[in-house]
This record gives C-alpha cells, structure tokens and sequence, in this order.
C-alpha cells in the first residue's frame, strides 16, 4: 500500500461535505456510516475521514494539502476541479515556505483551505531566487505575493 497522509475532520454538514469532497477527489468515498464517510482518492496520498460535528472545542485545521509529483500534475488536477464546477484560487511560481511552488486552492463548505501542489525548487538563499526563477519559471505566470502558505484572494 502507498503511505497516505490521514486526515480526519469534524464537519457541520456531513452531505454538503461528501459531495464536496466527492466533485474534489473525483471519486465516491469508500466507506459511508451513519454520521461518517472516508475517502481514498486515486490521485492523492491522503485518507480523508469527515464526522458529522464534533465536541467542546472542535473545530476546522488550519488548511490541508497535497503535494503531487509535477506542475503537469497540478495542471490536471486544476482542470478536472474546475470541470467539477469548484471555485479555486491559482498561484504559479509563488515562493512559499522557503520553496517555490505551483499550486491552487479550493475551500470545503466549512471554510477548510485545500491546496494542491507541486514543489519546483527550494530556495537556498535570496541570491539564488532571480537566477532560479528565470530558469525554471520560463513561461508561467507568477503570483503577485509572497505570503507563506496563506492562499491568495484571487478565485477563478
């Protein structure tokens, strides 16, 4: 088996978010139980569980993510959730986390930041980022922040 990051989240609106999360990974979940539902998507290293509400102090992650094997990658899965009817938030060559990136976002009915991302290069040190850049972002647009793995406000 593939190692898959575990993620498991307590939802408000268990339906709105199976279908979400249905149209995001492309794929019906593989396990449904009353007030539970798992999903193992093809495409992404990730286990999702969602449980319907949750205790005292319960509440969203911060965001979520996966980091797939190449821009071509991210492209795809861009095109397949937009065809899915998601809004999404695109950011190419943005520099994050001491790395730059390709990468959207999608945002869940309960507010959780998704993004879906491809590590280009890491940045060493400040002196390297112009010459690395020009090299290895040839042709894409590049995001207008710098904001560390913060999603932009631009939606597409």
């Amino acid at each position: 088996m593939t190692p898959k990051v575990h993620v498991h989240m307590h939802v408000s609106d268990l339906a709105k978010s199976r279908e979400f999360y249905r149209a995001f990974f492309g794929a019906a979940p593989v396990k449904e139980k009353p007030g539970y539902v798992k999903f193992l998507p093809a495409w992404g290293p990730v286990n999702l569980a969602l449980s319907q509400g949750g205790g005292p102090g319960a509440g969203p992650v911060d965001h979520l993510g996966v980091q797939v094997e190449s821009t071509a990658e991210v492209m795809a899965q861009l095109s397949r959730i937009k065809a899915a009817g998601l809004p999404v938030r695109e950011e190419m060559g943005v520099n994050c986390c001491h790395a730059n990136q390709d990468k959207f976002w999608v945002q869940d009915p309960d507010g959780v930041e998704w993004e879906v991302y491809h590590l280009n290069y890491d940045l060493e040190d400040e002196a390297d980022v112009a010459s690395i850049r020009a090299d290895r972002t040839a042709g894409l647009t590049l995001a207008k922040t710098n904001a560390c793995c913060a999603p932009s406000s631009t939606t597409s």
